[in-house]
């Protein structure tokens, strides 16, 4: 009788593969560095492996990885999360939980700043400022000395100078602008409900 084909045995563990590794992932995945490839890391932390052997666990941290940081983990989410991990067949090992663990402890408000940082598409609003005045000039005379609010906002995006932006509004106006974001308020507060 015939003895069972075994599956080859993992690549070696060791935590400082392991942390290399995940830390390899995030330079990649997170901070934006292009150098550093999948071959760069299987060369460099586990050579002795089969590519295809090297391939599956780098898939498999990254996936975990990329979980963990989409949901801004705390330290008691990862732990039951780590823990679930361990329990699955085909999980991942108490080692690679450690490891894990230990990764995101450190990692996690570099990563979480990465994420927020690429999720914006504009520029963000650095300060803001105001004030009432009456107007001086206008084309019509009914229109002078009407209050209006001067708004001035600092836009800018990282790594580039501010823009200003500054807007004059009559009282229906604001009125308007009041009520779009107190909308904006109440659609806000309906979704951290939610959650």
């Amino acid at each position: 009788m015939a003895a069972p084909e075994q599956a080859p045995p993992p690549p070696p563990e060791g935590s400082k593969p392991l942390s290399a590794l995940l830390n390899g992932i995030a330079q990649a995945a997170y901070y934006g560095n292009a150098d550093i490839t999948e071959e760069l890391l299987h060369g460099q932390l586990y050579p002795e492996a089969a590519p295809e052997e090297f391939r599956a666990l780098r898939a498999k941290m990254s996936g975990l990885l990329q979980s963990i940081a989409s949901a801004d983990m705390d330290l008691n989410q990862l732990e039951a999360f780590l823990t679930a991990q361990t329990k699955k067949q085909g999980g991942i090992t108490a080692e690679q939980a450690a490891a894990l663990a230990k990764f995101w402890k450190h990692h996690r408000a570099k990563i979480h700043e990465s994420l927020v940082s690429r999720s914006r598409r504009d520029s963000v609003l650095r300060s803001i400022s105001w004030r009432v005045d009456l107007k001086a000039q206008a084309r019509h005379l009914e229109q002078l000395n009407t209050p209006v609010a001067i708004v001035e906002m600092e836009l800018g995006k990282d790594g580039q100078g501010p823009e200003l932006l500054c807007l004059e509004l009559d009282e229906a106006k604001l009125s308007q602008v009041l009520r779009k974001l107190s909308e904006v308020e109440e659609s806000m507060a309906l979704l951290t409900q939610a959650s």
